[in-house]
């Protein structure tokens, strides 16, 4: 059929190739006709020589003939379009069309225009550009065409790009839970395409569910590490430690009776100064999920953590839990440690209520089952002599145990991503007299300092 000799004509070719008119779109001709007109609207308005024309159209199998076959095609070709619509050149022939008319360079324009709303700020006509332009897809671009792979994944690419700048729209437009089934078959496409992943961990993290977030990270860090040897792209890696640095808290708090839980013993003898750095530690503690407290031996670091912890356990559904590594002399001691002060080593339970943690399995993925769930900070006390193993288990604890904060003591840091430091300085010389004037009178009833400055100096 003939199309209408007057009327704008447009053409598809990412899908089936097809010729458009007011008054409906029809296919064209056999094969060798659609992959003529293939080769001739990606180059609308162009002269296309005989040559390149008869390598597309027919690969690696060109006929005896080859430009006598290609004038048959062009004159079927005509016959469907009309005279006109193809031109001959010299040395060839030309589509008399625009690129505009095509749905391909269609496409190209309004992704181009969308990415540009999207980088001025401005998502919402960057998703509908994005939208109108994947909405021409109608199938796998330039399907007429007998060897399409290399060209045909150029465009695929394109489209992959599009979409993931839609995708980028949305969550900006709050609509992560509405787009999270797409990025997640897309994800499953593409595992390597690193900003792709991003997008899918930070609807994750939208959508409150920061524990797959940290999961959906993981597994692209691996997937990166065994098939290309690579670790994750800065930006990846910066996603990595916001996740990290999000703490998870309780949805409400506790009860007023319900007892506190966690293993902070009652102190014996009074709290004298430091209040600076109490309040410092709980800013800390509120904003970072991993906050180490720095300083030499005796400075008092061990005190000052479980104030500051005791002070903020209201804001921890599952309480602080104290783990005193000082006793741990192997490295390789440090999880079942941090089991048995979290209460959780070796232990199974059934019932209602009850937790399963199964014996056998190795310590890591014990503590992890243990605390996936929880709301708890954990407080790791002198840290210095294990400070490696620590900080591998620190690193688990964060990126599995998105409900989970670490306090921690140490004479350095632990060097794990999103580390807060906390230097603790010694006492203001006041404050230190007066400490030692109390410790003094409570094994000596009657002890002052002022009796001999000198020697309390």
């Amino acid at each position: 059929m003939c199309l209408a000799e007057n009327g704008p004509v447009r053409y598809s070719v990412l899908g089936p190739t097809r010729a458009h008119t007011s008054e409906g779109s029809v296919a064209v001709g056999g094969p060798r006709v659609r992959a003529l007109l293939t080769v001739l609207a990606l180059r609308a308005g162009r002269g296309v020589p005989v040559g390149v024309l008869v390598e597309e159209v027919w690969a690696a199998e060109p006929p005896a003939d080859a430009v006598a076959a290609l004038q048959a095609l062009v004159g079927r070709l005509r016959r469907a379009l009309g005279h006109e619509r193809v031109v001959s050149v010299d040395g060839g022939y030309r589509l008399d069309a625009t690129p505009d008319d095509v749905d391909a360079h269609r496409f190209v324009r309004l992704a181009a225009d969308g990415v540009r709303e999207l980088d001025a700020g401005r998502p919402s006509p960057a998703a509908e550009l994005l939208d109108e332009a994947l909405a021409l897809w109608k199938g796998p671009a330039l399907a007429d065409l007998p060897d399409r792979a290399a060209e045909g994944a150029r465009w695929e690419a394109r489209r992959v790009d599009a979409r993931r700048a839609r995708l980028t729209a949305a969550l900006a437009l709050g609509e992560a839970a509405a787009v999270l089934p797409e990025l997640a078959a897309l994800c499953a496409e593409h595992p390597l395409d690193e900003p792709l992943q991003a997008l899918r961990i930070r609807a994750l993290r939208d959508t409150g569910r920061p524990s797959e977030a940290l999961a959906a990270y993981e597994s692209v860090r691996r997937d990166l590490a065994e098939r290309l040897g690579a670790d994750p792209s800065p930006e990846l890696r910066a996603l990595h430690a916001e996740l990290l640095d999000t703490p998870v808290r309780a949805a409400a708090p506790a009860p007023a009776h319900r007892p506190p839980l966690g293993n902070l013993r009652a102190r014996l003898t009074s709290f004298v100064g430091r209040e600076d750095d109490i309040a410092a530690l709980q800013g800390d503690l509120r904003t970072g999920r991993l906050v180490t407290l720095l300083g030499p031996g005796g400075a008092g670091k061990t005190r000052l953590s479980q104030e500051a912890a005791e002070r903020v356990s209201a804001e921890w559904r599952d309480g602080v839990w104290l783990v005193e590594l000082a006793p741990v002399t192997d490295p390789e001691a440090v999880t079942e440690a941090v089991l048995a002060g979290v209460g959780a080593r070796e232990t199974v339970l059934f019932g209602a209520g009850a937790e399963e943690l199964r014996l056998g399995e190795e310590p890591a993925g014990r503590l992890v089952e243990h605390c996936a769930d929880r709301s708890m900070l954990v407080l790791l006390d002198n840290c210095e002599h294990v400070v490696g193993a620590a900080a591998e288990l620190v690193e688990v604890l964060l990126a599995r145990c998105p409900g989970v904060s670490v306090l921690a003591t140490s004479r350095e840091p632990l060097g794990v991503p999103g580390e807060v430091l906390r230097p603790l300085g010694p006492l203001p010389w006041e404050t230190a007299v007066r400490l030692f004037g109390e410790r003094g009178a409570a094994v000596r009833p009657g002890f002052d300092v002022a009796e001999d400055a000198e020697a309390a100096a």
